[in-house]
């Protein structure tokens, strides 16, 4: 990690904060009174914490997968509050000494990145907004562990859903793709309500009072992520049939919630 100092922000504990109410979704302490009471509305329209845990264990199947193919170097954008298997975690198991870099610019999960365990050489933390791609892609830190002449995952889990479709999403993502040498993979997870409208457009009524909205998007919009992209089998799919590893995975409450896939780039 990086030994640079991050600036200091303003702090408010007044104000749900997506990255604290995703924490409280997946069972943790670092949230507030006022994150807890918003995610209790989300949690009541359905199995929010399921579906949170759905979306964890895809990732560390879809870095594992990234590994296995022989990538060494990770560009974790949006990273959200530490939680167990992170990304750094996971590859490193797989495949020791591999490279990771998370990417963000909340003030809270940047606050505890420091406290991350087991941060060493091999991985750094970058205050950026995944907003200005230029930016990140030529951030020093960045540079310091990712070589983009050769194969990086880059990950945007849980993420491009907060940002609305005037920011383009889509525009974002092609510029990190441009960058990507070939045998690079692109991992994305994204919520949709396709298969529950009404309480999607509920979550999004909670997420306005919070500080990322919710923007719910379906899969002919998720799709569009992989353009250029060879996607990887069984597609772009709802969770819980992306490379099940257990029956818990295949039958998890509120995987519809969720599409995801991971492409490798020709």
């Amino acid at each position: 990690m990086s030994q640079a100092e991050f600036a200091p922000y303003d702090f408010d504990a007044n104000t749900p904060n997506a990255a604290r109410m995703y924490d409280y979704y997946l069972g943790g302490k670092d949230n507030y009174p006022a994150d807890r009471e918003a995610a209790e509305k989300i949690m009541a329209l359905g199995p929010s914490r399921d579906i949170c845990v759905a979306n964890r264990r895809f990732l560390g199947r879809a870095v594992r997968l990234a590994a296995r193919d022989g990538i060494r170097q990770f560009l974790d954008l949006g990273t959200g509050l530490p939680t167990q298997d992170n990304v750094h975690e996971v590859a490193q198991r797989e495949a020791p000494g591999s490279r990771v870099v998370y990417v963000d610019y909340d003030p809270v999960v940047l606050a505890h990145a420091r406290a991350l365990k087991a941060i060493d050489a091999t991985t750094n933390v970058v205050r950026e907004d995944i907003r200005t791609p230029r930016a990140i892609l030529a951030h020093p830190d960045v540079l310091e562990l990712i070589d983009f002449a050769e194969p990086v995952a880059v990950l945007f889990v849980a993420v491009l859903h907060c940002l609305t479709d005037d920011e383009d999403p889509w525009g974002v993502v092609r510029t990190f793709a441009e960058r990507m040498a070939p045998g690079s993979h692109l991992i994305v997870s994204h919520l949709t309500d396709d298969a529950h409208p009404e309480a999607g457009a509920a979550a999004r009524e909670v997420y306005d009072g919070a500080t990322a909205p919710l923007i719910h998007r379906g899969h002919a919009a998720i799709s569009r992520f992989f353009d250029g992209f060879e996607v990887l089998d069984p597609g772009v799919t709802v969770v819980n049939e992306w490379r099940p590893e257990s029956d818990l995975d295949r039958e998890r409450p509120g995987g519809e919630w969720f599409y995801v896939g991971v492409g490798r780039k020709p």
